[in-house]
């Protein structure tokens, strides 16, 4: 008895479908083992379908893989937008990024970049790969332009492209050493160049507050007991 599927077979998982699973199944091994790392009879295993519905499909390992890194880049960069739109103000959504991306360094499945892994492990004159890649950061560097440029940056796309560089040096170290506390180091050096660009964020006390603030200690003073 063996647990092989043959390549002809098809198992009947209810609600997905066949494009689903084999998408899902290509996205885990691709991320997990790389993409070279990856057979075909690998992936249809781990789907459950047979090697002719993904050729079918498909047409190539090639459009499979162009397909994964679509999806992944779509379903991160939601993600990713989502998560620093939840802070209130430009420099807030800015300041968000390293601790939303140290999130992810924390998960268990952090694997890196799909993209930064696809391209570093393919020949260094593929173009396709290259050129998803390139119009994936694009769009995260485009937004994050935008919210600098609405923090007050002179150079939006200058410090956008500043920002995405240490987004990306965090991105691999973390998956080198398996630490998220690379955010943290990266967050620090990007708080520098907001501060630089946009102005030092402050805490501001109002003289009513500073006054109301000095009156309470005073209070506490004169209330200690006595030694």
């Amino acid at each position: 008895m063996t647990d092989a599927i043959p390549h002809d077979a098809e198992i009947t998982v209810p609600h997905v479908s066949p494009r689903g699973r084999l998408m899902d199944a290509a996205t885990r091994l691709f991320c997990k083992n790389g993409i070279n790392a990856t057979g075909i009879d690998a992936i249809v295993a781990e789907a459950g379908t047979a090697k002719t519905t993904l050729y079918k499909i498909f047409k190539s390992k090639s459009d499979l893989v162009e397909a994964v890194l679509e999806a992944e880049g779509k379903v991160w960069r939601n993600w990713f937008i989502a998560s620093i739109e939840a802070a209130k103000t430009p420099r807030a959504k800015l300041d968000s990024i390293f601790p939303v991306l140290k999130k992810w360094f924390g998960e268990q499945g952090y694997y890196g970049c799909v993209f930064i892994n696809a391209v570093g492990e393919h020949p260094k004159d593929e173009t396709r790969l290259r050129a998803l890649t390139m119009t994936h950061k694009a769009f995260v560097l485009g937004h994050i332009a935008g919210l600098a440029r609405a923090a007050g940056a002179a150079r939006p796309e200058a410090l956008a492209h500043q920002i995405g560089l240490l987004m990306d040096g965090a991105i691999v170290a973390a998956m080198v050493t398996r630490d998220p506390g690379v955010a943290d180091a990266a967050g620090m050096a990007a708080q520098a160049l907001l501060d630089d660009a946009c102005g030092r964020v402050t805490a501001k006390r109002s003289r009513r507050s500073a006054l109301q603030g000095d009156a309470a200690a005073l209070a506490r003073e004169t209330l200690s007991p006595v030694e």
